[in-house]
């Protein structure tokens, strides 16, 4: 019996995938760089409890594998600064710097809710291995 070939949707996604994962460490390397202490977010938030909560781990059947990190945004970041304060952003990566309505809405709670100070978005540059970081309030200031 001859194997199946794969589609070209299947292998367009799993190269997609690789680049979102190399972003993230790329940028993640990057703001560990300027001075930030950098996690990954595990929460999300629930909108009929209106509060934070875990991110379900989300399970692949065709690797066997449980995907852990999967919460909003991307990364909980953290810079002394004071004596006894500090200064705790949220970075979303997306390559081409958009955000979904839904990511939107997210954005919006958070920093209404005092999570983060700010949420930046973080994207590529225009130049090559360039990083760019917006400022969610000021790309989304009337939405």
């Amino acid at each position: 019996m001859p194997k199946k070939k794969k589609s070209a949707k299947s292998k367009q996604g799993k190269k997609n995938r690789a680049a979102g994962a190399r972003l993230e460490l790329k940028i993640r390397a990057n703001l560990e760089a300027m001075g930030w202490i950098v996690s990954k977010w595990m929460n999300t938030i629930d909108y009929e409890k209106n509060k934070l909560v875990p991110a379900k781990r989300k399970y692949n059947p065709f690797l066997k594998a449980l995907s852990i990190g999967n919460g909003f945004p991307d990364f909980i970041c953290l810079k002394r600064k004071g004596k006894n304060s500090f200064e705790v952003i949220g970075v979303e990566v997306k390559a081409n710097g958009y955000l979904d309505k839904v990511e939107r809405g997210m954005c919006q709670w958070l920093l209404e809710n005092k999570v983060f100070s700010k949420i930046l978005i973080a994207q590529k540059g225009k130049k090559r291995g360039e990083i760019e970081y917006i400022d969610f309030k000021n790309k989304y200031k009337g939405q």
